[in-house]
């Protein structure tokens, strides 16, 4: 087993590995930008190297200067976590040469899956269903609209690189599609720097269905069911949940055998997530393959008791997975919110600063994995994500009830957050109903704002928590660190 891993992230997910590292007995090691020195992972780690500059190409993608900073530390491995360099092949590949073990797939594979028009080859290749379109790339538009008079509109132009929402176009007219296809490749070069688009069929009331696999060095996968992430806004999930309330025992196991087959279709290695389109009929269609750690990852770990790090940390040493299909079940209900300093007033915009107040949640079933505290100035270079908070309970009514409470007690003064937008979102008929398909923001949600009310109660109780007095240890500086420890944040106590 390794003796220390670098963490080559930031933010909550670096502080949530970490934390699994720790219970392993390993040595980590965090990097930070010039952004990030008080960051609660630069202060989490046992060892912590600077970077550079704030700009992610000179700190967090920089993969000569996180490649330096594990030969500096003595690293044996390093954890990508999400985003960032998670699912770049060449940095998987350097760290090969470099005899470095990366926790996660192969190089060739995330290369190969990363390319969507690739990854539909290999999935027909596999018997896994895909949704109609193309299986090539082309720059001729007699040959774009002649896949367009195939499948039918209404069409879906979308990026072969990256995700996101970004390079991606709906089109219901043949009259929009050649315009379309100029300003999704546009977009596609500005984001990834490949303008490469393709064409498939558009699915206009769907569900988006994942289904978290394993996979060891030796060809045995497994799958730990399925996450329901069709509540997105601009295609970018907010709420998760699992199990999913579409699926019945029969075609969870249809889809848990089409992503195992998928990941031994592509010789996948370590963790990852098969995301399906699942329409009203119950015919479910591969979309890609996320080849890293999801943001929604804890909502399978409270279904089914397992610790996905640990479990990507001893793939990664070469141990099998001691894990049989057989062996796992899904016990209970699980949702996941995530907290993002942004201004759901102003279309969800970026919301950096000084985090004046931070009260987390607590209580049975509830967990927040964070990357930040009272005092923490949210960078303006990164996303703005503050926590996932999650719950789970016996039931999806008494998930959803729980969620509401814990979303209740979560107060986050300083950046704007969209707690209020997710608390109307779980209290509303149609996802307390589970009608959640892709359009849900847009079909229930397009003119909501928040409740002023709950608005004025927050500034009062911001001011009266500002101007009360403070009692602090006789003796004691009067300014607290950046990270405060126990003996700031007491009040009265002796020894």
């Amino acid at each position: 087993m390794f003796k220390k891993i670098l963490i080559a992230n930031r933010g909550e997910i670096a502080v949530r590995i970490m934390r699994t590292c720790k219970e392993m007995g390993i040595a980590t090691v965090a990097v930070y930008s010039d952004a990030d020195k008080h960051a609660l992972h630069t202060l989490e780690g046992d060892e912590a190297v600077p970077l550079g500059p704030a700009e992610p190409s000179q700190s967090y993608l920089a993969i000569d200067r996180i490649i330096a900073a594990v030969q500096q530390t003595g690293a044996e491995a390093v954890h990508p976590g999400y985003g960032f360099l998670a699912e770049n092949a060449d940095f998987a590949e350097r760290c090969e040469r470099e005899g470095i073990v990366f926790i996660g797939p192969p190089a060739q594979v995330i290369r190969d899956l990363g390319n969507k028009i690739t990854a539909r080859r290999i999935m027909l290749q596999g018997r896994v269903p895909i949704i109609p379109g193309m299986l090539a790339a082309a720059d001729d538009p007699a040959v774009w609209a002649a896949h367009a008079e195939q499948i039918g509109f209404p069409l879906l132009i979308k990026a072969s690189a990256g995700g996101g929402g970004k390079g991606m176009r709906i089109v219901h007219d043949p009259a929009e599609l050649a315009e379309a296809r100029r300003g999704a490749s546009r977009e596609a070069t500005a984001a990834f720097g490949d303008g490469t688009v393709y064409l498939e069929k558009f699915l206009p009331k769907c569900r988006h269905v994942e289904i978290q696999i394993l996979a060891d060095q030796k060809g045995h996968a497994i799958h730990l069911f399925e996450r329901e992430c069709s509540i997105q806004r601009r295609h970018q999930k907010i709420i998760e949940e699992t199990p999913s309330p579409a699926l019945t025992p029969s075609l969870r196991a249809a889809m848990g055998q089409a992503a195992v087959t998928a990941a031994q279709a592509a010789g996948y290695v370590n963790a990852g997530t098969v995301e399906f389109i699942l329409d009203p009929d119950g015919n479910f269609y591969f979309l890609e393959v996320n080849t890293r750690l999801q943001v929604e990852h804890p909502i399978t770990e409270m279904i089914t008791g397992l610790d996905l790090v640990r479990h990507q940390i001893e793939i990664a040493a070469g141990r099998p997975l001691a894990l049989t299909q057989d062996e796992l079940s899904s016990r209970g209900h699980a949702i996941e919110c995530r907290i993002y300093a942004e201004d759901p007033e102003q279309n969800f915009m970026p919301s950096p600063g000084r985090i004046a107040f931070f009260k987390e949640p607590t209580g049975p079933g509830v967990r927040n994995d964070s990357g930040v505290y009272a005092g923490f100035e949210v960078p303006v270079a990164y996303d703005p994500i503050l926590s996932k908070l999650v719950v789970h309970a016996e039931t999806r009514e008494q998930a959803i009830r729980r969620m509401i409470r814990a979303l209740q007690s979560y107060a986050v003064l300083g950046v704007r957050t969209p707690i209020d937008f997710l608390l109307d979102v779980l209290a509303s008929a149609p996802f307390q109903a589970g009608e959640t398909y892709t359009d849900f923001i847009a079909r229930h949600f397009t003119k909501w704002s928040p409740d002023r009310d709950t608005l004025d109660l927050a500034a009062i109780a911001y001011v009266a928590d500002t101007m009360a007095p403070k009692a602090r240890p006789a003796g004691r500086a009067a300014q607290p660190p950046a990270h405060p420890d126990p003996w700031h944040t007491l009040n009265h106590w002796r020894l």
